[in-house]
Formats: structure tokens, sequence, C-alpha cells
């Protein structure tokens, strides 16, 4: 706008626009605010509004312009289109707001024509109007074609991410499908390999030329029925289940009396029920009677219903089946009392294999049909199945079926039998007794009996020479098997889950362990784990047995710590085979570690005689030597006391001024021999052999003694320093303990030769002793090289020396060890390399008799 003057001062002159540059200014500051109004408050209700006064008002100003000046022909008009056309680039408006713009801007500038008077020329009138009109046309076409545009590419985006989402979804579906499907065929494996074990297994021992008693049979042959049961069971399970998928199942409607049907059910359920500890009850209500139902459908439902609510109900509690009747329905209820299911899971439970806990440390064994197979046999027959649970309170399962009275000329079904009365055999058809069959499995136990669950106690264990044997698994059949088919070669210990393996196994520490790959409380994978994570039970070898036979779960077994794994169904031979090779190996490698114990034990008690040898031979030969140079040094010594006595008794007779001199000559000789005296006396003390280590003396003189050995190198500027308390007493040997003084400070000297002194340092050995408690603390510090870490640990092993060969042995701080040590004390170093070396020693104070004897 304020650029615009350029064209009126051009075609209109000076004056013009002078006149017109405020309106100018005014209109862009108008502009500047509205857009400003936009661009910081786009919540305003009226904000469209205000996004066409932005671009009307610079319209207004044009139109103000032809008005006062031409009017209908001045060429101003042409300022109109760009705002048009402005309008619709750079706002893109809806097609509502361009027609507005549209619109608005034609009624201005009518009104600014005709306003400013007569129009004279109608032909450039309408020009003007005609392209005002065709930009305008443009504007609103151009819209509405970029608007349909953008609407399109809305709705495609919109349908893109509806597609997006509908494949995520879709994607988390097959996910959770394929997590389902793999915990089934998981699960399955499982469910149906160890039947199948209990059946080859038993058999292949049956078949074995080893003849077994009529007890041994038996117990084979109970085993193979019972999992061959368990199987058939799981069969039909799966196969009605696919029935039911394809919808091939037929309702045969008989007529059911419901009381009877109910106690039936019940009857055949008590005995189950009571070798869990269980207390089971029913009620029918009055008003039913015989109704048109599916009796063997309703049977399935009933028997999975209660087996489910027994599985979870600990022993003590109490389960209920009731029938009511509600109007034209049926509702068979079963409530328990057992540990309840979670609120979050309740809308699952009967969606096919799922389960709450699908662990391998499970506690509760099913492939997660069971409930699955209930809703589908109710809807089949036009019923619904529900769920409430409370955790830690029960869980109710209610059934509702269409009533509908039986007419008495419906047949009605045979009764609900239990399972003593079912019999093996028959005299019947091939199809009655495949159906007895059936009848048979369904009818058969699903859950573990109360007493096989108990964990086994232990006794007599270590009696036998055997090796000892734990087997871990939570079926009773699989580990009353093993047992019996290993116990002629094993002592066998029993474990009914991980927890009570890893317990056992750190309690007896048996020579192998057989665990199950799924057990309850922890699998096989976390009893290896922590089973090699301690120390005594860390070389243990464990065999895992697996109905997983895949590359992933071999892997984590030997990953785990597995020293070999089993899958099910496994040969009895094979694993007898692999359980004595790795119990001879794990026998082998213990006796090879006990002998390499005694063998280090005797290397040590070697290296310690040596140590003792060439101690007790240093010592007798620096007594040989010492007693040589006592006799020799005695005599001289006797003649030199006696010379100086009698040069004495002369110091009259000399003249007077040299008296002085010649009597302090005569005393630093006398103090010289005095002071070789000392010595030779405590070489003797020395170098006599003694072991009262609860003798008590005083500790400074034992430690002036010890620097006068070294008189001849404070010469060398080497200076000492004694910090010891006047009467402080030690227990023990003084000669031991100057012993050890004389190592420590002769190897203080001999380091400090090697290390080049800063100008005001002197090396400088101090020796100092304090009380501590029931100890004397003796500390030795010198201010020399110092010793690095990596052989600060190594200072007091035998033989260990960082002198040149032929200037030490490396015995002289292990001697000073053992010394400290039979005195009851310890010796401990400190050092900075560099700056200095400290040996702490402490020893039995006066009063601490009874601590070292």
């Amino acid at each position: 706008m304020p650029l615009g003057a350029s064209v009126d001062i051009l075609v209109y002159g000076q004056e013009a626009m002078w006149q017109w540059l405020p309106i100018r200014f005014l209109t862009s500051g108008i502009v500047m605010l509205l857009w400003l109004i936009l661009h910081l408050k786009p919540e305003i209700p009226f904000y469209r509004l205000v996004g066409i006064m932005a671009m009307f008002v610079p319209a207004l100003c044009m139109c103000w312009i032809i008005y006062s000046k031409d009017g209908a022909v001045s060429p101003y008009y042409a300022a109109l289109n760009l705002v048009m056309l402005g309008s619709g680039i750079v706002m893109r408006w809806p097609l509502v707001d361009s027609v507005a713009i549209l619109l608005l801007t034609l009624t201005a500038y009518g009104i600014a024509s005709l306003a400013h008077g007569t129009i004279s020329d109608w032909s450039i009138f309408y020009n003007n109007v005609y392209f005002l009109l065709l930009t305008g046309a443009i504007i609103v076409a151009g819209t509405w074609q970029y608007n349909a545009v953008r609407r399109s590419e809305f709705d495609l985006r919109y349908r893109l991410d509806q597609n997006r989402e509908e494949l995520e979804r879709t994607n988390q579906k097959l996910r959770e499908m394929d997590e389902v499907k793999s915990r089934f065929f998981a699960n399955i494996s499982h469910e149906l390999r160890t039947p199948l074990t209990l059946l080859i297994a038993p058999l292949e021992a049956m078949l074995s030329p080893k003849p077994k008693s009529d007890t041994e049979q038996k117990e084979l042959l109970d085993t193979m029925h019972g999992n061959a049961m368990r199987l058939l069971k799981l069969i039909n399970d799966l196969l009605d289940l696919v029935r039911l998928e394809s919808g091939r199942v037929q309702v045969k409607e008989h007529r059911v009396m419901v009381k009877e049907f109910v106690e039936g059910i019940g009857t055949a359920v008590r005995a189950m029920a009571k070798d869990k500890r269980i207390r089971l009850e029913t009620h029918v209500d009055p008003t039913l009677g015989a109704a048109k139902l599916d009796s063997e459908k309703l049977e399935r439902i009933s028997l999975n219903l209660l087996s489910n609510a027994m599985k979870f109900t600990a022993a003590g509690g109490k389960v209920e089946f009731n029938a009511t009747r509600d109007g034209d329905w049926v509702e068979f209820d079963v409530r328990d009392t057992g540990m309840g299911i979670d609120a979050a899971q309740l809308p699952h439970i009967f969606d096919r294999f799922w389960q709450a806990d699908t662990s391998s440390q499970r506690k509760f064994q099913g492939m997660g049909i069971g409930l699955a197979l209930v809703k589908e046999l109710a809807e089949a027959q036009g019923g619904t199945v529900k769920a409430t649970s409370e955790v830690g309170r029960g869980t109710t399962m209610s059934v509702r079926l269409p009533y509908v009275d039986a007419p008495e000329e419906l047949e009605e079904p045979p009764m609900v039998e239990t399972p003593d009365d079912l019999e093996m055999g028959g005299n019947g058809t091939t199809q009655e007794w495949i159906s007895g069959l059936y009848r048979r499995a369904e009818m058969f136990p699903a859950i573990t009996s109360l007493q096989a669950s108990l964990r086994p106690i232990e006794t007599g264990i270590g009696r036998s020479r055997k090796p000892k044997l734990l087997i871990a698994d939570d079926e009773p059949d699989m580990l009353r098997f093993l047992k019996s088919q290993l116990t002629a070669n094993f002592e066998v210990l029993e474990a009914v889950d991980g927890l009570q393996a890893v317990e056992k196994a750190a309690q007896f520490l048996p020579d192998i362990i057989l665990s199950d790959m799924m057990m309850p409380e922890k699998d096989g994978l976390q009893v290896c784990r922590e089973l090699r994570e301690r120390v005594s039970t860390r070389s243990i070898p464990i065999v895992l047995l697996t109905a997983r036979a895949d590359e992933k779960t071999k892997m984590d077994c030997l990953q785990a710590g597995a020293s070999d794994f089993l899958g099910k169904p496994f040969s009895l031979t094979e694993i007898s085979v692999r359980l004595k090779n790795l119990v001879d190996s794990h026998l082998y490698q213990r006796e090879l570690a006990v002998q390499k114990q005694q063998l280090e034990a005797a290397l040590e008690q070697v290296k310690e005689t040596e140590v003792l040898m060439v101690r007790n031979e240093k010592l007798a030969a620096l007594g040989r030597m010492s007693a040589g140079l006592i006799h020799e040094i005695n005599n001289p010594l006797n003649y030199a006391s006696q010379g100086l006595h009698l040069l004495g008794q002369v110091t009259d007779m000399l003249p007077e001024s040299e008296r002085a001199d010649f009597a302090d000559t005569l005393k630093d000789v006398h103090d010289g021999v005095k002071r070789v005296a000392r010595i030779i006396s405590d070489l003797r003390g020395f170098t006599r052999m003694t072991h009262e280590t609860s003798q008590v003396f005083e500790f400074k003189p034992v430690a002036e003694t010890v620097l006068r050995f070294f008189s001849h190198e404070w010469k060398d500027g080497i200076a000492a320093e004694i910090h010891v308390p006047e009467g402080m007493e030690v227990r023990g040997d003084s000669n031991q303990i100057v012993q050890v003084l004389v190592n420590l400070v002769q190897n203080s000297i001999d380091a400090m030769r090697t290390k080049q002194y800063p100008d005001g340092e002197s090396p400088l050995i101090s020796i100092s002793a304090a009380p501590a408690g029931s100890k004397v603390m003796v500390t030795l510090r010198d201010n020399g090289p110092g010793i690095s870490e990596e052989i600060r640990n190594k200072v007091f092993d035998p033989f260990f020396t960082t002198k040149d060969v032929g200037s030490g042995m490396g015995l002289g701080l292990s001697i000073c060890h053992r010394i400290v040590s039979e005195h009851g004390g310890r010796i401990d170093v400190r050092s900075q390399p560099g700056v200095f070396t400290e040996f702490e020693l402490e020893f039995p104070s006066p009063d601490a008799r009874g601590t070292f004897e």
C-alpha cells in the first residue's frame, strides 16, 4: 500500500500523492493489526470475519481513491483485481468467503463510481466491471478447485490413516494369534508328550529282559492306563473344538430329569473332591422337573466346570453345583472358594487356548480349552455362559440354557455313572465299547490328588553308598515312575516343584539332578541358574527333561547351565546311561579336587617347613658366629679395661695442662669399650634360642638395642628416632621381636639407599609404639621409595623378593609374619610410592595373657 504512492505521483501528481499517502499508511496499519489478531488470537469466535476484513480494507482504500478521482473511469480498478487475487492466493478462502470478497469488492466499486458523479464513459465502466467479474470468477473457481483437491487429499489421508490403524489392529491380532498359537503348541506339546512318555517308558521297562514282580508290573500298567486315559481326554477335547468350529455338532435332546442329573454328576466327582479334601454340595430348584436338553453336552459342561473349580480350590475349601430356574431358562452354577480370577482377566477366560498363567513356572497345567469348550457347547444349545469372581474369595461359573418341558415319550439318557461303575470291557458291540471308553476318559480325574502333591520329606538319606540323585517333577506319575526305575542305581531324593529342588540340592548336595523344565514356583531353567550361582552346588551336573525340542529351548537349557537335556518321550535306557556317565564324571572331578587340595596343603607345609629350616639355620649360624666373636672379643676387652684402669691411676702424674685432654681421651676410649661390651651382650641375648612368648618385657630398651646394631649406618647420614613411652611393656619373646625389628630396619636401610633425596630431606627411620586396648601397636616408618601396589600384597610371601640375585632369599618378611602371628598379633604394611613405607605390628599387652595362650 505505501509503495503505491509512486503510482499516485506519476498518474495524478505530487498533490494527490500527499493527499492519499496518510490513507495508504492507515490502511497498512489496520491490515497489520487484523493480521496480529489472527495470529495471536486464532481462537477468537469471529476469526473468518476478521480475515475477510483484513483483505477488504485495502479494497475500501482503493475505492476511496477511485471516488476522489475519476470515478468509474479511474485506472485504479486494477488494484481491486490485485486485492481479490491476493485474497484468493494468500488466504486460501473457503468458497463462501471468496464469493463474499467478490461481492463486497464489486459493491464497493459500484458505490464509489456512482458516488463520484455521472458516469461519463459507460464502455470504460463496463470494461472495468467485466474484468473485475472475470477475476472474481477465476478466484472463486480456483478456490473451489483448490478446496476440492484439499478435501480429496483429506479424505485420502483419512482413509489412509484408517487403513493404517486397521492394519495395525490386524497386525496386532495376528501377533496375538501367533503368540496364542505358540503358547498352544508349547502347552499341547507338554500336555501330550508327558502322558505319551509315561506310556512308552513303562512299556519299554516291561519289555526289558529284566524280570519284574507282579507288584511292579501292576504299577507300570496302572501308570500306562492312567496316562492313556488322560491322553484320550485331551484328544477328545481337541476334536470337540474342531467339530464345534466346523459347525458339524448336532444337538441330541433327551428327557433329562434335572435333579437326578445334578446328583449323578455330584456322585461321579465326589471321589475326586474327597481325595483333595474339598467339600462338594449340590442344590436343585424344586420347580425343575424333566427338561429337553442334550445330556451328553451338559455332562461335558458340568464335568469341565467342576474339574476346573476343584483344580483351583485348596484343600478345606468348598465347591457347590446348583441348578435353578429363571423363567424360560435353567441355570447351572458352579461356585468355589478358590483363588479367584483377576477382573482384568475375566473377559478372556472363555477364549480358546487362553490361560491366566502362561509361564513355564505355572502351578496348574492345562491347554486352555476347557472353558472355551464349555462356551461352545453352551452356545450350540442356544445358551450362554458367564463368570463372576473375586480374587481370594472364589469364582462362580454360570451356564444358562433354554428350559423346555420334555414330553414323556422323549428318550431318557443313560444315568451318569461313577468311575467305579464303568467297566473296562464288555460283551457289547465295538461302538458301545468305544463309547464306554470315551465316558471313562471323560470321568477320569484331571487333577492331581492331594496325597500326590504333598512335598516329600527325605529320611535315611546318606546311609547307602550309591550316588544321590535328586528328581524334580510336578507330575506325580512321572516322579513315581522315574524313582521306581532309577532306585536300583541311585539313592533317590524327590522334589515336587522348583523351589523344593533348589532347597534339597543345597541341603543334601546330590551327585546329579534330573529336573523337569516346566514346574511351579521355579522352572527348570531358574533352578539351573540358582544352583550355578551357589558355590556348594555349582559343580553338580543337571539334566533337564523338556517337552519342547526346538533349537531355542536347547540353547536356553545350555545357557542356564544345564549339563544335558532330554526331550519327551525319552528312552529309559538312554536316560540311565546319560545319568551314569555324568555321575561318574562328577565323582572323578570331586576326587581330583580332593587330591588337589591335599597336594596344595602338602606343598604349603613343605614351604613352611623350608622357611623354618632356613630360619633355624640362619639363627644357628649367627649363634656360632656370635659365640666365636664373643669369645675372641671378650679377652681383648678385658685387657683394654684393665689398661684403662691403670692409665686412669697415672692421670695425676701428668702436667696440669695435659690432664684435662688426657682425661677426655681416656673417657672416650672407656665409653667405646663399654659400648662394644653392650653390643656383645645384646648379641649374646639375640642368639639365645628361646620361645618364651609369655614373658613380659619393656619395649623401649629392645628398640634401642635394635638401633645399636646399625650404629655404623647412622654415620652415613641415615637418622633414626624412637618414640616409645617409658615403662611400656609387651608380652612375648624379646629375642624374636628383636629379630623382627632388625629385619624391618635392614629392609628400610636397603630401600632408602636406592632413593635420591631432594635438598633439605635426609633418610629417616622412626620406631614408635603406643597401647591400643589389649594390644600394643608398634610402627616402623621410613621415608624411602615406598612399595608399589601390585607387589604390596606379596611382600610376606615366602621367597618373594625384589632384590638382585644373591642379595636376599625373600624369607625375611615371611619369617617376621610368622613370628608376629605366633605371638597372637598381626603385621601389615602401608605405603605411598616415592613418599614412605610403614609397617604396623600388633603385639599382646601384658594384660592380654589369655588372648594368645
